[in-house]
């Protein structure tokens, strides 16, 4: 049995394991060959159907109209969602990792419920409860506010769908990190405010971006949800991902191609961004960690 002397500390650094040389070369070629498979074959496809005709038929499928006020509200949904959901992660992690409070356990529960019920039936909910005949439906008549097939509820249900991702990226760095530097920035006479913006928020930089990164990436590919609320009102309440479907519905290959190769250009920065963040955040880690190993 091994004795505690010879377990790895938490934070220290960790030995590759020796295998044999054919189980790594075996691994490394079955991942390589599914990420060609799935990840680069897909996005080959996308950008070489979308150039089939040339690069006039691609910037026209681009440049349509319809095609713009897709992308247009989908920047306008995005610059929306993701600030809100930034601003309600922030709030609820730090509600959560550094209070005591009753109903704890069943916001953190919440906070996941996107998580496990399907964007589809998440939409529809907004449906029963904002549609004409829904729970607030003859109240938003009567006051002339229409939410469902139209921008807010676009919004909202992207909102919905995206919240959680700021919130489990810091939530876990708030928990460990404790509440002894807040405590210390409060002794010394910093207000709530203060040690949050001075203290708080720069130790979680790294987790906050890294969660935007993702909210913003889902905030843009988002389908099921929004497809639910839109009402597929060509040229007002279609995003980008539901301008694809039509178009290729209409056998307008070419075209949905295009604008799709632009949710491919967004999933290809993500990566590099998310890449990088994961770096910078392995580096303050590391940085503050010893690295020997224990014997």
């Amino acid at each position: 049995m091994t004795s505690s002397k010879q377990r790895m500390a938490p934070g220290r650094m960790m030995l590759p394991l020796q295998e044999p040389s054919w189980v790594r070369w075996s691994l490394t070629a079955f991942s390589c060959s599914f990420l060609i498979l799935f990840l680069v074959v897909p996005l080959v496809v996308v950008f070489t159907e979308a150039l089939r005709k040339g690069f006039g038929a691609y910037w026209a499928g681009i440049t349509d109209p319809t095609a713009w006020s897709a992308i247009k509200l989908t920047v306008l949904v995005v610059g929306i969602s993701v600030p809100l959901n930034l601003v309600f992660g922030l709030a609820a992690s730090w509600a959560i990792a550094k209070f005591e409070f009753w109903g704890k356990s069943l916001l953190i529960t919440l906070i996941d419920l996107p998580f496990a019920v399907s964007p589809v039936v998440s939409g529809l909910i907004f449906v029963l409860l904002f549609g004409i005949h829904g729970w607030f439906g003859t109240w938003l008549d009567a006051w002339g506010l229409q939410v469902i097939f139209a921008v807010p509820g676009v919004v909202l249900a992207t909102v919905f769908v995206t919240f959680p991702f700021v919130a489990r990226e810091v939530i876990p760095l708030m928990q460990e990190q404790g509440t002894e530097q807040e405590q210390a920035a409060l002794t010394l006479g910093a207000s709530g405010w203060q040690t949050f913006w001075y203290v708080t928020l720069p130790n979680v930089r790294w987790a906050v971006l890294y969660g935007v990164i993702l909210c913003n990436a889902r905030a843009m590919g988002e389908f099921g949800a929004v497809s639910v609320v839109s009402g597929h009102i060509r040229g007002k309440t279609n995003t980008i991902p539901l301008h694809v479907e039509i178009l290729y519905n209409e056998y307008n290959f070419v075209a949905a191609f295009a604008v799709a190769s632009l949710l491919a250009l967004l999933a290809l920065v993500t990566l590099v961004a998310k890449t990088l963040v994961e770096r910078r955040i392995h580096f303050s880690t590391t940085s503050l960690e010893p690295t020997t190993v224990e014997s």
